[in-house]
């Protein structure tokens, strides 16, 4: 329920990037799908259809034009087999024949998606695994041609604090965002958590929402195949009663159509609200505002079908000791830093590349724990300057404990080998110090 108007509280300012009535049509939408969508239908787009539901959009799914282009887009983002075991590389072999008979399937009414299979990745800093469905190479094409079709659609309207799977946007901006509510003084945070979300959106409720903008029945039931998709786990075969699966290529686009409900309702409450995807913060000037927030979220889960974490949920003050994680990063006292889970996973990627037992040169090491450097600092190299000289430090352990070995030695680099081999000896080798890239864009900032 909206809160009064006089209960409100103050205006939210606007999230940066924010769109403009003179943008221009082609500016905004030059990521669509030109196979799919023409300068009409994108007019059409920015004025809106008639009764706000579009129809007649099949055939634009199975199109040649759109699944060739869609198989591109699989064959770009890789990835493994299905549960049929047909690689991309097997796919392609054949790529006119196999695309052929995909269209036809689909004008025909007889395309039938095949299991999906289910891997178990592990999860941070835990002993629980979290599950990841992957769809067959023909139903990420076929399902890639789908968004191709019915993104736009969503877009449109989607709420400008919605950040995760969206195009021009992504974690960067949702991180910026944060942090100028921060420094705006939206210091009460519910640091919320929708428990398993994926795997528990109800299937019914969420036909309905997509149900609202298309009115086409072929691609609803196809929608509706995808949601039914039989998963195939350790030999086993069931169909799943609700969720969409992790892994497939229309999923993050269901989650941001269910959950946009929840973005305006915060938009109409005037709430200053950070999602990506499923992971979402509330920032509030006050504690009582938090606790407002914090019931609206609660009562929009439960009658949606969702369950707000009880444990992981929590209003948090960002000027207190405890803080909060969003996205990688742990915000407490005006500060930033990589969250502990981030740290943990840096860590072990560079304890892969650094085993005492490597058998390569030093500067080989050093090239290969810098690729993993210099993506890690791209994305962190806003944390609190302390955070670069501690990693450097470390990392500088393990290569020392790597020449220690092969100078017969036991134990970790300390003591001594800071001065049998100090910085300057690893730096002479190429070594990507995120020390000296921190000070090096601090410096660029100033100017």
């Amino acid at each position: 329920m909206d809160i009064p108007k006089d209960q409100r509280p103050a205006e939210v300012p606007p999230a940066t990037g924010a769109k403009h009535a003179g943008e221009a049509v082609q500016s905004r939408w030059d990521w669509v799908e030109p196979a799919v969508w023409t300068r009409r239908m994108l007019q059409a787009l920015e004025a809106g259809v008639k009764g706000g539901r579009w129809f007649s959009l099949m055939d634009k799914v199975w199109s040649l034009a759109n699944l060739r282009r869609s198989f591109a887009q699989v064959k770009s983002n890789d990835g493994a087999s299905g549960a049929d075991r047909q690689t991309i590389g097997m796919f392609e072999r054949h790529l006119e024949a196999n695309l052929e008979k995909l269209s036809r399937e689909l004008r025909e009414g007889r395309y039938r998606p095949s299991a999906v299979r289910r891997v178990w990745i592990d999860k941070l800093g835990s002993a629980e695994k979290r599950p990841l469905g992957i769809p067959s190479v023909r139903d990420r094409v076929v399902q890639t041609a789908l968004r191709n079709v019915i993104e736009p659609i969503f877009e449109k309207d989607f709420a400008e604090h919605s950040y995760g799977f969206r195009p021009h946007r992504g974690c960067k901006d949702a991180l910026r965002r944060v942090e100028y509510l921060l420094k705006q003084g939206y210091t009460w945070v519910v640091d919320a958590d929708l428990k398993s979300y994926f795997d528990t959106i109800p299937h019914a409720r969420l036909m309905q929402k997509v149900a609202l903008k298309v009115s086409d029945r072929d691609l609803l039931d196809l929608i509706g195949m995808y949601l039914k998709q039989p998963v195939e786990d350790d030999g086993e075969t069931w169909e799943p009663q609700a969720g969409s699966p992790q892994g497939a290529v229309i999923s993050p686009l269901l989650s941001n159509i269910y959950l946009d409900d929840l973005d305006h309702l915060m938009v109409r409450q005037g709430r200053a609200m950070v999602r990506y995807a499923d992971d979402l913060v509330v920032l509030c000037r006050s504690e009582q505002e938090a606790r407002q927030a914090m019931e609206t979220l609660r009562a929009w889960a439960g009658s949606n079908g969702l369950t707000v974490h009880p444990t992981k949920t929590r209003i948090v003050d960002a000027h207190g000791p405890d803080g909060f994680d969003f996205l990688g990063y742990h915000f407490e006292r005006g500060m930033k830093w990589p969250r502990a889970k981030s740290v943990l996973k840096f860590r072990e990627a560079i304890r892969q590349k650094t085993p005492r037992t490597s058998g390569q040169s030093l500067p080989a090491i050093i090239g290969a724990v810098n690729q993993t450097l210099r993506g890690w600092f791209e994305y962190f190299k806003h944390s609190k300057k302390t955070t670069f000289s501690y990693m450097d430090g470390w990392i500088r352990m393990r290569l020392r404990s790597i020449l220690r070995r092969r100078h017969g030695l036991r134990g970790r680099g300390r003591g001594t080998d800071h001065q049998r081999w100090p910085n300057d000896y690893f730096a002479k080798r190429g070594y990507f110090s995120l020390k000296a890239a921190h000070d090096s864009a601090l410096r660029s900032s100033r100017r």
